[in-house]
Protein backbone atom coordinates (compact mmCIF):
# COMPACT_ATOMS: atom_id res chain seq x y z
CA UNK A 1 0.00 0.00 0.00
CA UNK A 2 1.42 3.34 -1.09
CA UNK A 3 1.55 6.05 1.53
CA UNK A 4 2.79 9.61 1.31
CA UNK A 5 2.74 11.34 4.68
CA UNK A 6 3.40 15.06 4.94
CA UNK A 7 4.58 16.92 8.02
CA UNK A 8 5.91 20.35 8.94
CA UNK A 9 3.11 22.72 8.04
CA UNK A 10 1.92 25.50 10.30
CA UNK A 11 1.58 29.22 10.85
CA UNK A 12 4.54 31.45 10.04
CA UNK A 13 5.03 35.19 9.69
CA UNK A 14 5.93 36.74 6.34
CA UNK A 15 9.64 36.44 5.74
CA UNK A 16 9.88 33.33 7.88
CA UNK A 17 10.81 29.76 7.04
CA UNK A 18 9.24 26.33 7.22
CA UNK A 19 10.46 22.89 6.28
CA UNK A 20 8.01 20.32 4.95
CA UNK A 21 8.81 16.63 4.88
CA UNK A 22 7.22 13.81 2.89
CA UNK A 23 7.75 10.20 3.95
CA UNK A 24 7.06 7.68 1.18
CA UNK A 25 6.36 4.00 1.68
CA UNK A 26 5.09 1.13 -0.43
CA UNK A 27 6.83 2.46 -3.55
CA UNK A 28 9.74 1.31 -5.65
CA UNK A 29 11.47 4.66 -5.80
CA UNK A 30 13.82 3.74 -8.62
CA UNK A 31 11.79 5.47 -11.33
CA UNK A 32 9.69 7.79 -9.22
CA UNK A 33 9.43 11.56 -9.29
CA UNK A 34 8.22 13.06 -6.03
CA UNK A 35 6.99 16.60 -5.81
CA UNK A 36 5.26 19.21 -3.75
CA UNK A 37 2.06 20.78 -5.01
CA UNK A 38 -0.13 23.40 -3.41
CA UNK A 39 -3.68 24.60 -3.56
CA UNK A 40 -4.71 27.98 -2.24
CA UNK A 41 -8.36 28.80 -1.46
CA UNK A 42 -10.28 29.39 -4.67
CA UNK A 43 -7.33 28.46 -6.87
CA UNK A 44 -6.29 25.42 -8.86
CA UNK A 45 -3.69 23.01 -7.55
CA UNK A 46 -0.23 23.77 -8.91
CA UNK A 47 3.17 22.14 -8.96
CA UNK A 48 5.74 23.84 -6.74
CA UNK A 49 8.88 21.71 -6.72
CA UNK A 50 9.73 18.23 -7.96
CA UNK A 51 12.72 15.93 -7.77
CA UNK A 52 13.60 12.57 -9.27
CA UNK A 53 14.39 9.81 -6.80
CA UNK A 54 16.83 8.25 -9.28
CA UNK A 55 20.07 9.51 -10.77
CA UNK A 56 19.18 9.27 -14.47
CA UNK A 57 19.39 12.50 -16.43
CA UNK A 58 21.04 15.61 -15.05
CA UNK A 59 19.38 15.27 -11.69
CA UNK A 60 18.20 18.86 -11.56
CA UNK A 61 15.03 19.46 -9.58
CA UNK A 62 12.20 21.65 -10.84
CA UNK A 63 10.98 24.76 -9.07
CA UNK A 64 8.08 26.89 -10.23
CA UNK A 65 9.03 30.46 -11.10
CA UNK A 66 7.04 31.77 -8.15
CA UNK A 67 9.30 29.97 -5.66
CA UNK A 68 12.70 29.96 -7.36
CA UNK A 69 15.41 31.27 -5.08
CA UNK A 70 13.19 30.80 -2.00
CA UNK A 71 12.28 27.09 -1.94
CA UNK A 72 14.65 24.13 -2.13
CA UNK A 73 13.63 20.52 -2.60
CA UNK A 74 15.89 17.70 -1.47
CA UNK A 75 15.73 13.94 -1.17
CA UNK A 76 17.06 11.26 1.17
CA UNK A 77 16.87 7.90 -0.59
CA UNK A 78 17.99 6.02 2.52
CA UNK A 79 15.01 7.36 4.47
CA UNK A 80 12.60 7.55 1.51
CA UNK A 81 11.89 11.18 2.30
CA UNK A 82 11.63 14.39 0.29
CA UNK A 83 11.89 17.73 2.05
CA UNK A 84 10.86 21.21 0.94
CA UNK A 85 12.75 24.04 2.61
CA UNK A 86 10.72 27.22 2.27
CA UNK A 87 12.41 30.53 3.02
CA UNK A 88 11.29 34.15 2.67
CA UNK A 89 7.69 33.06 2.83
CA UNK A 90 5.01 35.40 1.52
CA UNK A 91 1.28 35.57 2.26
CA UNK A 92 0.64 34.31 -1.27
CA UNK A 93 2.42 31.07 -0.33
CA UNK A 94 -0.50 30.25 1.96
CA UNK A 95 -2.03 26.98 0.77
CA UNK A 96 -2.49 23.31 1.51
CA UNK A 97 0.73 21.63 0.40
CA UNK A 98 0.51 18.11 -0.99
CA UNK A 99 3.22 15.55 -1.54
CA UNK A 100 2.76 13.53 -4.72
CA UNK A 101 4.54 10.70 -6.49
CA UNK A 102 4.47 9.74 -10.15
CA UNK A 103 6.07 6.77 -11.84
CA UNK A 104 6.77 8.24 -15.28
CA UNK A 105 7.99 11.45 -16.82
CA UNK A 106 10.53 14.14 -16.13
CA UNK A 107 10.49 16.43 -13.12
CA UNK A 108 9.24 19.20 -15.42
CA UNK A 109 6.39 17.05 -16.74
CA UNK A 110 5.27 15.94 -13.29
CA UNK A 111 5.35 19.43 -11.80
CA UNK A 112 4.14 21.52 -14.75
CA UNK A 113 1.72 19.06 -16.35
CA UNK A 114 0.93 16.49 -13.70
CA UNK A 115 -2.18 18.12 -12.28
CA UNK A 116 -3.66 18.31 -15.79
CA UNK A 117 -2.77 14.80 -16.95
CA UNK A 118 -2.87 12.88 -13.69
CA UNK A 119 -0.57 12.02 -10.79
CA UNK A 120 -0.30 8.46 -9.53
CA UNK A 121 -0.32 9.08 -5.77
CA UNK A 122 -1.18 11.95 -3.45
CA UNK A 123 -0.70 12.62 0.23
CA UNK A 124 -3.41 14.14 2.35
CA UNK A 125 -1.84 17.58 2.56
CA UNK A 126 -0.54 19.94 5.21
CA UNK A 127 -1.60 23.54 5.70
CA UNK A 128 0.93 26.36 5.43
CA UNK A 129 -0.42 29.70 6.62
CA UNK A 130 1.78 32.76 6.10
CA UNK A 131 0.28 35.58 8.09
CA UNK A 132 1.22 38.31 10.52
Amino acid sequence: QVQLVESGGGLVQPGGSLRLSCAASGLNLEYIVIGWFRQAPGKEREGVSCIAMHDAGDGSPYHADSVKGRFTISRDNAKNTVDLQMNSLKPEDTAVYYCAAHARGSVWYVCAQGVKYGIDYWGEGTLVNVSS
